[in-house]
């Protein structure tokens, strides 16, 4: 049975961020994949950036280097 692990989420206020999100991880090689925004958390687009727990460090850091528009960061319980 799978089990809820504490994940790093990234929100956006639009959808352009999120997809440059997209563009920016590809080219530098920063963790994570877009998902739906999660029920727990209330952001201005509806989608999100999530990474696995052990690689929020380096996705912090990607985004802080390559100055990425967010709107949060959050740690959730998800699959």
């Amino acid at each position: 049975m799978r089990t809820k692990t504490l994940k790093p989420v990234i929100t956006f206020a639009t959808t352009s961020d999120a997809m440059a999100m997209e563009a920016e991880a590809r080219a530098h090689g920063i963790p994570g994949r877009i998902i739906p925004v999660p029920s727990e958390i209330d952001a201005g687009c509806g989608l999100a950036w999530c990474a696995e727990a052990d690689e929020k460090s380096a996705l912090l850091k990607g985004i802080e280097e390559h100055a990425i528009a967010h709107e949060g960061v959050f740690d959730v319980l998800l699959f």
